[in-house]
């Protein structure tokens, strides 16, 4: 079985990653974190040669989310997120204003991504993990060996909590529950910078180590 393709396209402002998933055997891709750029985003999908399946976000801050409704006139697909972050989702245009960005339509959205969902793309499962703390409906999608972790955790570093719904106790224990008992091989695709490993996060990362007292 084939695994799945993984496009990094960094958007916007905020170099925000946007993620396009594609399964090229079936023919169909997944948009994660549609934040901005969207005309590099549909050209994006349209350059795989696979039809939009799913599109979706692994949390509802403005620069993960704000180029979903421009993509949605084109793939007329409803934005899938956890239902903790539908407020900031339903509110997206005030934030956007809030940090002196251009405000963006609320897109269309279904808060049905819960802890445990799976998710199919070709014959690959994409698995749903809530891990709050950067946001309380931020979540973490599983495939093989891949994660995307949002902005959960980067290299070198993890989420802010500063901002509305942030809890920096949730955020860690997430990290160690969720992320840190992962597979070592694990490759971490975060929502900005460059791509890591569960392994070397474990062993590196200065901000959450993996117990309490390590």
């Amino acid at each position: 079985m084939a695994g799945l393709g993984v496009t990094r396209i960094p958007v916007g402002e905020l170099q925000a990653n946007a993620y396009l998933l594609t399964a090229p055997e079936a023919g169909v891709a997944a948009l994660v974190d549609p934040g901005a750029d969207p005309a590099r985003l549909l050209r994006g999908i349209e350059a795989s040669g696979c039809r939009l399946a799913l599109l979706l976000c692994t949390h509802g801050h403005f620069d993960h989310v704000g180029a979903a409704a421009a993509v949605q006139r084109a793939w007329d697909l409803p934005l899938l997120v956890h239902p903790g972050d539908a407020p900031l989702i339903e509110q997206l245009p005030r934030y956007q204003e809030l940090f002196g960005f251009p405000p963006t339509a609320v897109p269309r959205f279904e808060p049905l991504l819960a802890d445990g969902l799976s998710l199919p793309l070709g014959d690959a499962r994409l698995l749903v993990r809530h891990v709050p703390g950067h946001s309380p409906g931020h979540v973490m999608l599983l495939w093989d060996d891949d994660a995307l972790v949002g902005d959960l955790i980067f290299a070198g570093s993890v989420g802010r909590t500063d901002l509305p719904g942030g809890d920096q106790e949730l955020l860690a224990s997430s990290i160690r529950q969720r992320v840190y008992t992962l597979p070592e091989r694990t490759r971490l695709h975060p929502g900005h910078g460059p791509a890591t490993t569960v392994g070397r996060e474990r062993a590196t990362n200065p901000f959450v180590r993996p117990s309490a007292a390590g």
